[in-house]
């Protein structure tokens, strides 16, 4: 029971990254841009939690401000995607080169060091006494409840169950007859990638104050990449983004898990578990597309530039 409740401990911690960035991407997505800086937006993200909580020994001023950071370099990918319609691919990948640069540029500074502070874990009283799952969901830091519980219902319930979550998945779907039903189709896809990439830059804090309280240059590690994935995986949908991203968080303990017992398995092989569970869950649905095409279908528009005189 103590191995199964620590190995949820720690899945519910580590999936939470990959969770939260896949909540940012599926905003983004669901209005039609793919934005491939997930990975650049996350080491932004990483460093400035790092940087705000060394100044501040605050970690939610540290999570504050890598959310504004996020904010602003989605703002920057936003104007060139949306607003000039440049290519979404290119764009994407000039913003992970760039904020990989330069979060490995002021983090050298940080390198090593452990943060000054971090998220520590929150009780809930009664709920914590369930067994095996109480110990490992409701002991964690204020950011798992939101990442697990708060965001993907919030999310689900704004885009399914409301008249604007309507609009925004209609523009991601046909955004000409979106824009004929007077719906400012520009607007809500700037809105959305600006706030899908704030909620990527906070995964990155979150990694550096909540699962590994300190920076290292290149601890982000890919997951930037893997949260692209599972949002595909997730049929681009936010409680479903969420459950993958906890998925993957069960890979990672098991990892962690074989390394503390001494299995027989190479220490390399068990820190590749996450990556071939990324090429694992993309192969499968796309070996069983014809039954799952409608549960994995991407929206219509998605990476097409909207030119309104197309319309």
């Amino acid at each position: 029971m103590d191995l199964l409740t620590g190995l949820l401990t720690t899945a519910f911690l580590a999936g939470g990254v990959l969770a939260l960035a896949a909540l940012g991407e599926v905003l983004a997505e669901r209005v039609g841009v793919v934005n491939l800086g997930v990975e650049g937006l996350m080491a932004m993200g990483a460093v400035t939690g790092i940087a705000t909580v060394a100044a501040t020994p605050v970690p939610i001023f540290g999570f504050l401000a890598a959310l504004l950071v996020g904010a602003v370099f989605g703002a920057i990918f936003a104007f060139a995607t949306v607003i000039v319609r440049a290519n979404q691919v290119l764009c994407g990948l000039a913003l992970t080169l760039m904020g990989t640069g330069l979060a490995s540029t002021i983090g050298r500074n940080y390198s090593g060091m452990p943060a000054r502070a971090s998220f520590e874990g929150v009780s809930i009283p009664l709920l914590d006494q369930i067994p095996i799952l109480g110990r490992a969901l409701f002991s964690q830091n204020i950011l798992v409840y939101l990442i697990y519980i708060i965001l993907p219902i919030g999310l689900s319930y704004l885009m399914f169950y409301t008249r604007h979550g309507l609009n925004l998945r209609a523009v991601g779907e046909n955004p000409a007859a979106a824009d004929a039903a007077g719906i400012p189709v520009i607007l809500i896809r700037f809105t959305y990638v600006t706030a899908g990439a704030a909620l990527a830059a906070g995964a990155g804090a979150y990694l550096t104050l909540a699962f590994v309280p300190s920076w290292s240059d290149g601890v982000v590690a890919g997951r930037g990449w893997i949260a692209v994935a599972l949002v595909i995986f997730a049929g681009y949908r936010p409680v479903a983004a969420a459950l993958s991203g906890l998925l993957f968080g069960l890979i990672t303990a098991l990892g962690f898990v074989g390394q503390a017992r001494g299995w027989p398995v190479a220490s390399a092989i068990l820190s590749m578990l996450p990556y071939l569970g990324t090429m694992a869950f993309i192969i499968v649905p796309v070996l069983a597309w014809h039954r799952m095409r409608r549960v994995l279908a991407a929206p219509a528009a998605l990476a097409v530039p909207y030119y309104r005189d197309m319309r």
